[in-house]
């Protein structure tokens, strides 16, 4: 005799479509603002004020909105780079300092050239920018490849080494004399200056990002290069069968995603501050990482999610008159990551309900 109960287990879909992705990705937003309204009520804060502010304050009128491209600006840069690592499975948490060395770089040629004009400095600042940001993520790239070290843990220790470096020149070598003992370097001349659209900051950063974003969304479905990375990303040991380089792949898409945080400290530095100076960045290459996963990885979801964020950053600023913490911005963006990481059951697994036979 047998009897049978239910049965409830997790199932694996072969591919989830792309309107559950979407609507998961949205519901997953929402309930972020949802938490973020029940912190804020219990601060004594009204939730609907306090976003009505910050949209206002990021869209509301045309010099909120250019703000708010200025800050989206290197979170682009640095979110396309970290999703051409996560892409092969790997975890570079090190944006926040390849942002740092890619400024660096890009200061370390526009102080020692100030007389150089701009059509032979600035290619030459970006390429700088680029070189130091591909070479720190290499530094973690390395180990990995040649002895499987964690980069998780390397890449998150550099971000302290290089804003250490940092602060040391402009503490220290790099220090501006008139700088009335504040930590920041001489001010750029005008060949080491990112052209501005109109009378807004926004600034040529924003077609560098545009242009890598179509050169990463062609490069992975058009060329064998993309379709290695996407093959060692889903199954190391079948590409490994293939015939494919793991090893040198790790390496090259580590040295790209560097590349392109390196970039946008160049465009922080280049385009916005005109001068290397301390905190630099408020975040940019951490909130990378929450952009790129609310993104799927798909690079023109990158650009559009990177405003969103910009918006928060700005919208932030703009709350903060009313007596709202500057940490609201951060605890949203955390609480984005969250549910977004935990909508990812949802997205690729459905519940199954059976039944069990029983003896």
């Amino acid at each position: 005799m047998s009897s049978s109960n239910k049965l409830i287990t997790w199932q694996k879909r072969l591919a989830p479509s792309p309107t559950m992705t979407v609507a998961v990705t949205v519901s997953s937003i929402l309930l972020a603002l949802l938490f973020g309204s029940v912190l804020l009520i219990s601060t004594g804060f009204s939730p609907l004020e306090v976003y009505h502010d910050m949209f206002t304050g990021a869209y509301g009128s045309t010099y909120g909105l250019s703000e708010t491209i200025v800050k989206a600006i290197p979170l682009m840069l640095a979110g396309l780079g970290v999703s051409i690592a996560f892409r092969m499975q790997l975890w570079n948490i090190g944006a926040e300092g390849q942002f740092y060395m890619g400024a660096f770089g890009a200061s370390g040629l526009a102080l020692a050239f100030p007389s150089w004009p701009g059509y032979i400095l600035l290619p030459l600042m970006v390429v700088a920018g680029c070189a130091m940001g591909g070479l720190w993520a290499l530094l973690s790239a390395v180990p990995k490849a040649k002895w499987n070290v964690n980069e998780v843990i390397t890449t998150l220790m550099l971000n302290y080494v290089a804003i250490l470096w940092v602060d040391y020149l402009v503490y220290g070598p790099w220090k501006d004399p008139q700088g009335h003992n504040f930590p920041l370097s001489a001010r750029f001349s005008p060949g080491a200056t990112l052209p501005a659209f109109g009378n807004t900051r926004v600034h040529l950063g924003l077609v560098f990002a545009i242009v890598a974003a179509a050169i990463i969304y062609l490069a992975l479905r058009r060329t064998r290069w993309g379709f290695e990375i996407r093959v060692i990303g889903e199954n190391s040991r079948a590409a490994s069968y293939a015939g494919m380089n793991i090893r040198r792949n790790v390496l090259l898409a580590m040295f790209i995603s560097g590349a392109l945080a390196g970039l946008a400290g160049m465009s922080e530095v280049a385009g916005i501050t005109h001068r290397i100076q301390h905190d630099i960045s408020p975040g940019y290459g951490y909130t990378a990482v929450i952009i790129a996963w609310l993104a799927k990885l798909h690079p023109v979801a990158i650009v559009l999610v990177s405003v969103l964020f910009g918006g928060l950053i700005v919208g932030g600023y703009t709350v903060q008159t009313s007596g709202v913490p500057s940490a609201t911005v951060y605890m949203l963006q955390g609480a984005i990551l969250f549910f977004v990481l935990g909508s990812e059951i949802v997205t690729h697994y459905r519940i199954h309900f059976g039944r069990k036979e029983e003896e």
